[in-house]
This record gives structure tokens, C-alpha cells and sequence, in this order.
């Protein structure tokens, strides 16, 4: 890769970064398994960079898949420590101020593909054709999800 496109490379890296890794972890529930998805899905992104047209739509569909593979991983199905707070958030999401952590519940009750649908759809503002080219699937099942 010319060291043009590989600065444009690391100017997209870091602007997209942190919304890629809210993206992951909203679809994921993990930030451990967000992370992972973020680094596979921008180590699959490289050697496609030149080639791309829209490669944050592409990103976003990787990230969001890896995610959802992270969490399909036999050795993701362990409960960390971490799960005994996300027990107590859920007892009390009645008396929760934080609307972030209701939304979080909430995301969190339905599944994996409907949450990437509302994330996509909501969070990151995309189309109803953005978000099912994004999800590989039909507008009518984004419409349904």
C-alpha cells in the first residue's frame, strides 16, 4: 500500500475508532469481545482499503458481524466476574436514573440481529438500504426487525 493510502488509512482508523467500538459493544454486550471484533474487522478492512467506496458501511457490516461471531465462540459462553453487575443493573433498572443503562437493558433483551437492525438504523442514522446492505440481508426484514 502507497503511504498515501495508508495515511488515509490511519486518519480513518482514528476518526471511526470510537464509534466502531460503541457499535461492537452495543451489538456484543462485552467490551473484550468489542475490541476483537474492532481489530478483526479493521485487519480484514487493510488490504481492501484501495478498493473500497464506502468503507465505513463496509467497516460497520464487519464489525457488526464479528461481534456477533465473538460472542458465537465457545470460549465467549464462560461468565466473566463482570456478570454479577449486569444482574444487579437489571434488578434495579426500575430505579435507575442513567437513561443510558435502561436503553442498554433494553438493547440487550432483544436479539442479536434485531439490536444491530435498531442500532444501525437509530444510533448510527443509516437508511433502511444502508442498514440492510450493512446487515447482508432484505429492507423488508429490516423494516421487520
Amino acid at each position: 500500500m502507497k503511504a498515501e493510502d495508508e495515511d488515509r488509512f490511519r486518519e480513518f482508523v482514528a476518526a471511526q475508532l470510537p464509534v466502531l467500538r460503541k457499535l461492537a459493544y452495543v451489538t456484543c454486550g462485552d467490551w473484550h469481545a468489542a475490541e476483537d471484533a474492532v481489530a478483526n474487522a479493521l485487519t480484514k478492512l487493510y488490504p481492501r482499503w484501495r478498493r473500497l467506496d464506502r468503507p465505513d458501511l463496509y467497516v460497520r457490516t464487519m464489525v457488526v458481524r464479528a461481534a456477533i461471531d465473538e460472542k458465537r465462540r465457545p470460549w465467549r459462553r464462560e461468565h466473566p466476574a463482570g456478570d454479577a453487575l449486569s444482574e444487579v443493573t437489571q434488578r434495579d433498572e426500575m430505579t435507575l436514573v442513567d437513561d443510558r443503562l435502561r436503553v442498554w437493558a433494553a438493547l440487550r433483551s432483544i436479539s442479536p440481529g434485531q439490536r444491530a437492525a435498531v442500532l444501525c438504523r437509530h444510533y448510527l442514522g443509516m437508511s433502511l438500504e444502508e442498514t440492510a446492505d450493512a446487515l447482508g440481508c432484505h429492507v423488508g426484514t429490516v423494516k421487520n426487525r
